[in-house]
């Protein structure tokens, strides 16, 4: 480890070197402007009637230890995090107005990263991303138009490190509880011969878990090639990761919670002696590589145009010890032995995804002093292999290791076009048009993880109006209203439930912003009401994914506030506050055998209210400590208003402290920053799912309807502490 750190550093030293030598004159402000037109078509200005917020690479970097971009998301209006683990590292989810992440659509330089078939986000596929992220938008509601899965509850967009004029490296190194680490080491060659830049990163993370035995193993790298001249920008950009996650989304039940929290019951078995085991390669491995050609072009000072290629690679499997499987759900030959029939197994299997996934992303913008227009299109196509594998039975029945038991192929298509425009009436009134078709077909062949026939092939057509308008009361006060709408198709597991319905959204969002040297304020009210929204049950299918159900008429209706507020030159707070009402219009539920309407009850996983707040204290120029509390009220995870599915409110706190040393020979300074995340160790829960089951065994001739749920607890108070060498 100690050879390896001094060669990096004399690597980067050298790479730095070499830069600054050939470095002439910078380009000032063209750079970053042509870097931002990359997201320029999923993106919204400051003063559009659409609700959102960003945050930059700084603030980003102050908590950057090797957690996942959700967890780093924490402190943003509305939003709720959990993690597998329970300390931030592997699987990572994020919950925005209630909506998980299956409804937010995430795209990298406009390019989708959902899933396509899942419509989910899997951020351990790109550990460390964080460290190659220049700035991000968070838009909450539908939002502008995007690419990809529609945005249901809120979109996300990345753009990914900005062309640096100057030549940088760096070395970054954490440690932290329950044996978190993570190492990275960037460059950048700057600006060669005022064209040329060649920037990267190589980082590793790993971690022990809270949970037992949900370790990380975590590998990831981003390489990028630019060219740039004042009209030019051209980025080839290639990212990905690999990582290796022992399963943790098993959860525990209330009595395990209360007697031992960190209990996992993910790779259980009994030897032959009857003693319980846990199998050691209950894993998680996944691969994925992404590819990015991004062409931005400025013609004149009106026009620009900008094309996008993607593909990305992705493949890996879960593993898993099974005990006593029927030979005839892997298409085993049954066996005799000794006069005796056998048709059961212990055995391990791993079920397999291997897709390829192809982009094609183009628009135009037109822009002058009173009008900004932005045109486009957009295709994708997405290939995908579903396929399971037996790699060790202990009765094999005639079977061949790694022959296929089942196989399933998933093809979807999209083609979006759309049109966006910001008109500048005045110098009071602008108004905003955003007109998207969207056209998506699917179709699968083959069969499920369960050996049922899946032959799917449903077409959509999707037309997603938005306007919005904004006026300037004076130079501190401002005001919004919009409209969008939103469509949306099912997912591969509501296919396989028997949904080919597409759910649609229409959303309302009035807003104020505040805004003088000292004081920001944003507020919001919005108003989402749903057509066969397809809403969390708080059940889990066999591979620990949400299942989900067509709620009917539903609706979200809430008030959003946050702030950044300057006290002094030294202290500033940063509140907001989520309050909503989340209801089921008229639920129907089957209860004891017989249809039973509810009336309205409560939207799954839709906390009636979130709040967040950051204490920045900065005693010294150098130095910053920031203290931050997140609340979350309670939550039922399932739609019936259960009390058996109800999840506490939590409060917890974090105290974050980063200091730079300057002026110091060899490095252009030295970033020691410590988090400690929980700090009155608090025992709390974020997450669970929640079941029901009809019973006929007890009372013969009653059907009764059982419950019960599980729960994924977090850590208690845990720390990570970082250096940051930077030449």
């Amino acid at each position: 480890m100690k050879n390896l750190l001094f060669y990096s550093t004399l690597f980067l030293l050298s790479i730095n070197s070499i830069a600054q030598e050939k470095q002439m004159d910078s380009v000032p402000s063209k750079v970053e402007k042509l870097d931002e037109v990359l997201v320029k078509s999923v993106r919204v200005e400051a003063d559009s009637p659409i609700t959102h917020s960003n945050l930059s690479k700084k603030e980003l970097a102050t908590r950057n230890l090797g957690q996942d971009i959700p967890v780093l998301l924490n402190y943003l209006p509305g939003v709720v995090t959990t993690t597998d683990a329970g300390t931030g590292v592997g699987y990572t989810y994020i919950r925005v107005r209630g909506s998980d992440a299956s409804r937010v659509n995430v795209t990298l330089n406009g390019i989708p990263f959902n899933d396509t078939e899942s419509q989910g986000t899997f951020w351990v596929n790109l550990p460390d991303f964080t460290s190659s992220v220049e700035n991000l938008q968070l838009q909450r509601g539908v939002g502008t138009s995007t690419n990809g899965s529609g945005a249901f509850g809120a979109s996300l967009n990345l753009l990914t490190d900005a062309v640096s004029e100057v030549g940088n490296a760096e070395i970054s190194n954490t440690v932290g509880s329950y044996g978190t680490r993570k190492h990275n080491v960037k460059f950048s060659t700057g600006l060669l011969n005022k064209n040329i830049e060649i920037a990267g990163r190589l980082s590793a993370i790993a971690s022990d878990g809270y949970v037992d035995r949900a370790s990380s193993d975590l590998k990831s790298y981003f390489l990028q090639g630019s060219f740039v001249d004042d009209n030019t920008l051209i980025k080839a950009i290639t990212f990905g990761g690999h990582e290796i996650t022992y399963q943790s989304w098993n959860g525990i039940d209330e009595a395990t919670l209360a007697s031992d929290r960190r209990f996992n019951s993910a790779g259980q078995y009994t030897d032959e002696n009857g003693e319980t085991r846990f199998y050691d390669n209950e894993v998680d491995n996944y691969k994925q590589d992404h590819y990015q050609l991004h062409w931005n072009q400025k013609y004149t000072n009106n026009w620009s145009t900008n094309l996008g290629l993607n593909y990305t690679y992705g493949r890996g499997f879960f593993e898993q010890y099974k005990e006593d499987e029927d030979f005839s759900d892997y298409d085993f030959t049954p066996i005799t032995i000794g006069g005796e029939i056998i048709n059961t197994t212990d055995l391990i299997r791993r079920r397999w995804l291997d897709n390829d996934f192809y982009v094609i992303n183009a628009s135009a913008n037109y822009k002058n002093n009173k009008i900004d227009i932005d045109f486009g299109g957009f295709y994708s196509l997405y290939d995908g292999d579903h396929f399971g594998e037996v790699i060790w039975a202990q009765n094999a029945g005639g079977s061949q290791i790694r022959d296929h038991y089942y196989f399933g192929n998933g093809e979807k298509k999209e083609v979006t076009i759309f049109g966006k425009t910001t008109y500048r009436i005045n110098d009071k009134w602008s108004a905003f048009l955003d007109l998207q078709g969207r056209f998506v077909g699917y179709e699968t062949t083959g069969l499920t993880s369960d050996r049922v026939a899946m032959e799917i092939d449903e077409n959509y057509e999707f037309f997603n109006p938005k306007a919005g308008a904004t006026f300037q009361v004076n130079n501190s006060n401002q005001l919004y209203a919009s409209y969008a709408r939103a469509n949306r198709e099912p997912r591969r597991s509501d296919f396989e439930n028997g949904i080919n319905t597409a759910e649609q959204l229409n959303d309302i969002e009035l807003g104020w912003r505040f805004n003088t040297n000292k004081t920001v304020v944003n507020t919001n009210i919005y108003y989402m009401w749903y057509k066969d929204q397809l809403v969390l049950t708080g059940a889990l299918d066999d591979v620990g994914a949400p299942i989900r159900a067509t709620s009917g008429e539903s609706y979200r209706l809430g008030l959003e506030i946050d702030a950044d507020i300057t006290l002094t030159d030294k202290f500033v707070v940063k509140p907001n506050v989520a309050i909503s009402t989340n209801k089921n219009k008229n639920f129907v539920s089957s209860r004891d055998g017989s249809l039973v309407n509810l009336g309205d009850t409560n939207i799954s996983y839709s906390p009636n209210i979130v709040a967040g707040n950051m204490i920045i204290y900065r005693p010294l120029k150098n130095l910053q400590l920031g203290f931050l509390s997140k609340f979350v009220g309670e939550q039922y995870m399932g739609n019936i208003d259960s009390e058996t599915s109800k999840l506490d409110s939590f409060f917890v706190n974090d105290l974050n402290i980063v200091y730079e040393i300057n002026d110091i020979p060899v490095f252009k300074s030295i970033v020691l920053t410590g988090l400690v995340n929980n700090v009155f160790d608090e025992e709390y829960v974020s997450n669970g799912y929640f079941f029901t089951y009809d019973d006929d065994f007890s009372n013969p001739g009653t059907i009764t309807t059982i419950e019960g749920a599980g729960f994924y607890p977090q850590a208690g108070i845990n720390f990570l502490l970082g250096v940051t060498l930077k030449f």
